[in-house]
């Protein structure tokens, strides 16, 4: 009898943990940026994907300097984010494996329609940046080490402007939030136009600066290296089922179509397919 109960109790102990080892197997961490959400893309992949593979996805939507460090630290078990020099520093630490190129579009220099820097009509965007910053009109930056962050710091750095003062506002927030403030302050922010075209009808700033060969914005997908965290359990199968999914036919052509319908234009380009 009491051998009876031990099998019964062992078979209960075998059955839980394969259901939690499948329920585990089974999802994804998958660390973005928040435009990727905030432009409503992954409203439309993340399901595809879900329904394609069987598996389930967990996104943390960061700025791409954070979700970098949760790569890193095996906190996620892939990432998409749009900054190939840190892209590229995650590869070559071998902590990011198989980077491939997903998609691509454009960052945007928004502001109020009045335009107290005069910046309408320019065509560089370091141009842009001195007029906003020698007439010391409001500007916002996210302030987040977010891939948009980043492109904002280095072209103030190209313009040869230390960005402070008065003027300067950061606010730590994703790019929809980082719009809204700009909105109520009636200031200048750099955006991704995903997101921008995604929600500029909540807000009253209007296009300014585009077209800068400097303002180029493309994305990669990065599983992370299981070899560097041996004592967590990445999901690496699931992680390359996402960027083979993501850098293929459907996920391409979901992203090739995405915002078509609704804003005349699609809010990213793939890279993946030529």
């Amino acid at each position: 009898m009491l051998f009876k109960v031990f099998l019964a109790v062992l078979l209960v102990a075998v059955i839980s943990a394969s259901l939690f080892s499948c329920t585990q197997d089974g999802e994804i961490i998958l660390a973005s940026t928040t435009s990727t959400q905030d432009s409503g893309l992954f409203d439309v992949l993340i399901p595809a994907f879900e329904k394609a593979s069987g598996y389930t996805v967990k996104v943390i939507a960061v700025g791409t300097g954070e979700a970098i460090k949760l790569g890193k630290k095996g906190e996620a078990d892939v990432i998409l984010v749009h900054s190939r020099n840190a892209e590229d520093q995650l590869v070559e630490e071998v902590y990011g494996i198989n980077r491939k190129d997903v998609m691509h579009n454009d960052f945007i220099i928004v502001g109020p329609a009045a335009d107290p820097a005069t910046i309408s009509g320019i065509t560089v965007a370091t141009d842009a940046f001195r007029a906003i910053a020698g007439s010391q009109s409001v500007f916002i930056s996210r302030a987040d080490d977010s891939g948009t962050n980043k492109k904002e710091i280095s072209l103030w750095e190209k313009a040869g402007v230390k960005a402070e003062g008065e003027w300067y506002f950061e606010t730590g927030q994703g790019m929809g939030e980082t719009l809204k403030i700009a909105d109520e302050k009636q200031g200048y922010t750099l955006t991704d136009r995903g997101t921008w075209l995604a929600q500029k009808s909540n807000f009253s700033l209007v296009e300014l600066v585009q077209g800068d060969k400097a303002l180029f914005n493309p994305y990669g997908v990065i599983a992370v290296n299981p070899e560097k965290h041996p004592d967590l359990k990445i999901n690496y199968d699931g992680a390359m089922a996402f960027v083979n999914w993501i850098t293929g036919d459907e996920g391409q052509k979901i992203i090739k179509e995405f915002g078509v319908e609704e804003f005349g234009q699609p809010l990213f380009y793939p890279d993946a397919i030529k």
